[in-house]
């Protein structure tokens, strides 16, 4: 990478990557009591394997990755459908174990989506940029979202599923998509939500919809986690319980807490102040990502940094939104800070593509 280059990368996005990091080591190292530090030390591991790998992603164009998407989205394609095959873990099969770690492909496959839906998009657009609004085109383009999106479902994971519609319709409305289909999408969704959930989903998917809207009505049950976790984040106050001190973290009442209710671990333990401090930094790196979709040199780095803002938005906005029991419990990692390695790769893919299309963009170009 040239130092033109180096000078045009949005480094802050690094920086409140790495910064967030940090942040969920200390909250996993205070979390593994018990099992001394098992997740803690993995997680370590896997920190430094994601910069190096995010290194890498930097350093190849990404207009590269672009070109090669549509192979590796097929690759993906067939390891969603080979995960169906293996054994379930709570109750889902979304892992591959391979003994040292557990590949989640589900996770990766977000990446792959995301370049060949912009390569998809950015082939339409070549013809005339009203081509997006032809039916043809949107079912092309609701063909590539709507397999890994249904393979994907059927592990069953709804909460990753729906982290790949969010950043799709993101990456289509930057597109240009007439408002009527924006409009005929909402009322869709109004009117099918009822359906979809008296006649397709799972019960233990309506189980959750229900405890969201009512979990004390089975406080030993299934309403246990979310109210332990409102417990949790109450009991901090606004400086916490301090590291290691946490009644619900230490005493084992939080479940899963290194990797679903990690924000309630911070937020007993360090406090309204930390948790504060995590949502704005949340906030930032959000911003700086649309900012490299804005100021991106070509449509297709915009129209990925704005799919990649659409992850990152939906996991820190579900995650803790299920934490604090404003939105259903789905599974979902918080970004950077819930034990996990192949979230955390990922999540540093990611990044390493928001920096790649960053450092090709000319500044000066949009200084007024």
């Amino acid at each position: 990478m040239r130092k033109r280059e180096l000078k045009n990368v949005e480094w802050t996005i690094l920086i409140v990557a790495i910064i967030l990091c940090v942040i969920g080591l200390v909250a996993l190292f205070s979390a593994t009591q018990e099992t001394e530090h098992d997740e803690f030390n993995k997680q370590c591991i896997w920190f430094v394997v994601s910069l190096i790998i995010m290194v890498g992603v930097m350093i190849i164009d990404y207009e590269t990755l672009v070109k090669i998407s549509p192979v590796l989205y097929g690759l993906f394609i067939l390891l969603l459908v080979g995960v169906l095959f293996t054994p379930e873990i709570n109750g889902a099969t979304s892992w591959f174990d391979i003994g040292f770690f557990s590949f989640q492909p589900g996770e990766f496959a977000k990446i792959f989506v995301i370049l060949f839906l912009a390569l998809a998009i950015n082939k339409i657009q070549e013809r005339g940029k009203e081509e997006i609004n032809r039916p043809t085109r949107l079912l092309v383009l609701l063909a590539i979202l709507g397999v890994p999106v249904l393979l994907i479902i059927k592990q069953p994971d709804f909460g990753t599923a729906a982290a790949f519609i969010v950043a799709a319709a993101l990456m289509v409305i930057a597109a240009g998509i007439d408002k009527k289909y924006i409009i005929a999408t909402i009322l869709l969704v109004v009117v099918s939500v009822p359906l979809i959930y008296n006649f397709l989903l799972p019960e233990h998917a309506k189980q959750r919809i229900d405890i969201f809207l009512n979990p004390e009505s089975d406080p030993r049950g299934a309403g246990y986690n979310i109210i332990q976790s409102k417990i949790a984040i109450g009991a901090g106050g606004l400086t916490g319980m301090g590291l290691l001190k946490g009644n619900q973290t230490q005493l084992g009442y939080l479940y899963p807490k290194s990797t679903d209710f990690i924000f309630a671990v911070i937020g007993e333990e360090m406090g309204f102040v930390l948790a504060a401090a995590v949502v704005i930094l949340y906030v930032l790196l959000i911003t700086k990502s649309l900012y490299v979709a804005k100021t991106a040199k070509d449509e297709t780095g915009s129209l990925i940094a704005t799919g990649i803002t659409g992850i990152f938005l939906f996991h820190v906005v579900e995650n803790i939104g299920m934490v604090m029991g404003l939105l259903p419990i789905t599974g979902v990692p918080l970004p950077f800070i819930s034990y996990g390695g192949s979230s955390l790769i990922t999540n540093f893919i990611l990044v390493g593509i928001l920096l790649n299309i960053s450092s090709k963009r000319q500044k000066t170009i949009f200084v007024k």
